[in-house]
């Protein structure tokens, strides 16, 4: 279904451990600079080593290229760029849906066919908790779990799925895609309940009927599509609570993640653009220190320290009110980095 087309590997070590995981971003337009901040975060923090998956833009690749052979990966980590990649004959119709190259996820399973897990995030993602945590609940799925992401909202009062949606959409406020872990063996493998025939339909053959039906009615593409079909096959899922997908929405309208007061944030989801505005100084903060973090330097005295003093400032707006919250886990990280990494585990 997918176009095979060539792409480039560059691989920062000869030796790779056989045990990795995998995670996968699609950047096009302006996201180059968020998609290697982000990649720095996965970095700093993460046990095992990494394998990262970058779909971009051509023109993109040469960018990517000189930035991340920059990085000083100590042997530990390595990258693939791939070019944007729809199917054919409907190449068009897919690239504009929603945001450019946005549902590029939706075709992950049929095109990284040799890879059996795989983390897929947004360009605004920031890790504050190791990669090797998120990918162990691939290990907690049920038989018939083949995917996990976290709910749109917690607060229904202020959802948007049950107050506006014009399709069928999972549970009681939807879920969001930025942060998605797939079992895709599973998910290439399985036959989906849908409402447009009597009979299951694999991955590869529900896409595009979906689209057809509901394109009229969907808001934010891709994750509407993937709402739509958890809606019908709601035993496939698992739900991971919201810190592991933290967004503005979870401290603009008041704290509403109690796991994220509780325990700290894991995921940080700078949706809305907010690392590039002054609207919520909070996420911009955290945002700017990890993209401009040495590696190498002490994280206490080089990351933490001057992002606490920084948050501190934005005490003036609903969630940097609750600024401990958007540091606690990331006290933990830097505490446990060296400890997990000497245990390998």
């Amino acid at each position: 279904m997918v176009k095979q087309q060539a792409f480039f590997r560059y691989n920062f070590m000869k030796n790779q451990p056989a045990e990795k995981m995998h995670l996968a971003v699609v950047a096009c337009g302006e996201r180059l600079e968020e998609t290697v901040t982000m990649l720095r975060s996965a970095i700093i923090f993460s046990v095992k080593p990494l394998q990262f998956h970058i779909f971009a833009e051509e023109q993109l690749h040469s960018r990517f290229r000189v930035t991340l052979d920059g990085f000083p990966y100590q042997g530990k980590h390595n990258y693939t760029l791939y070019p944007i990649t729809f199917p054919t004959e409907s190449a068009a119709e897919w690239k504009k849906l929603f945001k450019p190259c946005a549902s590029q996820r939706l075709f992950l399973p049929l095109i990284l066919r040799d890879v059996d897990s795989l983390l897929y995030v947004d360009t605004d993602i920031l890790f504050l908790r190791p990669v090797d945590d998120i990918w162990s609940f691939l290990k907690k799925f049920n038989s018939t779990q083949i995917a996990a992401m976290a709910p749109e909202h917690e607060e229904p009062r202020i959802g948007w799925y049950n107050r506006f949606a014009r399709h069928p959409y999972y549970g009681k406020t939807g879920i969001n895609s930025g942060v998605m872990l797939m079992n895709m063996t599973r998910i290439r493998r399985k036959y989906f309940k849908n409402d447009m025939t009597t009979a299951r339909l694999q991955w590869e053959e529900i896409l595009m009927p979906l689209l057809k039906k509901y394109k009229l009615n969907i808001t934010w593409g891709d994750q509407d599509l993937l709402n739509i079909i958890f809606f019908h096959n709601p035993e496939s899922l698992f739900v991971f609570p919201c810190q592991w997908n933290y967004r503005p929405d979870h401290c603009i309208y008041g704290s509403n993640c109690k796991e994220a007061e509780e325990e700290g944030i894991f995921i940080l989801h700078g949706n809305r653009g907010v690392y590039h505005d002054d609207k919520q100084p909070t996420f911009r903060a955290i945002y700017e220190a990890v993209k401009n973090h040495s590696f190498g330097k002490d994280l206490v005295h080089s990351l933490l320290q001057p992002l606490e003093l920084e948050l501190q400032r934005t005490m003036h707006t609903y969630c940097g009110r609750i600024y401990k919250v958007f540091i606690k886990q990331l006290t933990k990280s830097i505490g446990d980095v060296g400890i997990r990494r000497s245990k390998g585990s």
